[in-house]
């Protein structure tokens, strides 16, 4: 009985943490609302730029609207650019996962590598 019952725990358990995970895909507006939180972000690529000029390389990959007027961010360091390989296109449907932060009220995630990007 015992057994039975630490199984059907774990069941629900697994569930649960289904669930939340289906639960943390976010679209590019609604970002603003989970800062702090661990999720996955999609949208439409709107405008990508690199800052060569800036210290660390960073690479801005702005979703459903393009800069100055972006609504997500998502921010890859010169030094991470060969971890996370190709670069999605103008217009290409992407997903970012990590922690969402803010950077002046616009939030972002940083990307480290490939298995943060998906398409």
């Amino acid at each position: 009985m015992r057994i039975i019952r630490v199984l059907v725990i774990a069941a629900v358990l697994g569930m649960v943490g289904a669930l939340t995970s289906a639960a943390a895909t976010l679209s590019a507006a609604d970002a603003k609302n989970h800062i702090g939180e661990q999720a996955t972000v999609c949208g439409q690529v709107a405008s990508e730029r690199t800052a060569t000029g800036s210290r660390g390389e960073p690479t801005f990959i702005n979703l459903d609207a393009a800069y100055p007027n972006q609504i997500f961010t998502i921010l890859i360091w010169g030094e991470n650019r060969q971890n996370v390989g190709p670069l999605p296109s103008d217009g290409e449907r992407v997903c970012a996962s990590g922690k969402i932060q803010e950077y002046r009220g616009v939030p972002e995630i940083v990307v480290r590598s490939k298995a943060q990007l998906s398409r």
